[in-house]
């Protein structure tokens, strides 16, 4: 989409991807699930994790794909968490997965969360990547990398300026 808009992150872009659009597609779904399962099928992965909300349905499909369970953590009161229940053992395996990745501010939050609790994170990935690769820590796959222009509130172009602003979706952040 064009505009003027302010991602989950809180830089600005004059395009947006609408990750549900494609999300939507049971077909479609599949497919990047099983892509996201393929380059992780011999590493022995226990658990997937994703963020809510944009993450449910890839970390639902990849955990189907690998045959483990699927969970995602979720943001109360501005602080990504792990609810309903939820419990990964230690030792486990987990891979981490991600709808579209633009400063990986979701991804640090879980990794934050996984870190204490004596896993292996095993790798990372996304549908999408826009930017400039990130460097987590752990092996990162994005499926598909999208070279789209983003700014900070401070250094946006007068032109973009001038475009009404859109913000979508809503993490609670």
């Amino acid at each position: 989409m064009s505009g003027h808009f302010v991602l989950t992150s809180g830089l600005h872009s004059n395009q947006y991807i609408e990750k549900f659009r494609v999300l939507e597609d049971p077909k479609s779904l599949k497919i990047i699930c099983e892509s996201m399962a393929e380059i992780y099928s011999d590493s022995n992965i226990d658990i997937v994790v994703s963020a809510a909300i944009g993450g449910i349905l890839i970390s639902s499909g990849v955990a189907d794909q690998l045959n483990v369970n699927g969970i995602f953590a979720e943001r109360v009161n501005g602080e990504m968490i792990f609810k309903r229940g939820f419990q990964i053992l230690e030792n486990s395996n987990v891979l981490v997965v991600e709808d579209i990745v633009t400063t990986g501010g979701s991804i640090k939050e879980i990794i934050a969360l996984l870190e204490p609790l004596n896993v292996n994170i095993a790798g990372i990935c996304s549908l999408a990547h826009r930017g400039d690769i990130i460097d987590f820590g752990y092996k990162y796959h994005p499926l598909t990398k999208i070279n789209i222009q983003s700014w900070e509130e401070n250094n946006i172009p007068d032109w973009l300026n001038d475009i009404p602003i859109t913000k979508p979706g809503s993490t609670g952040k």
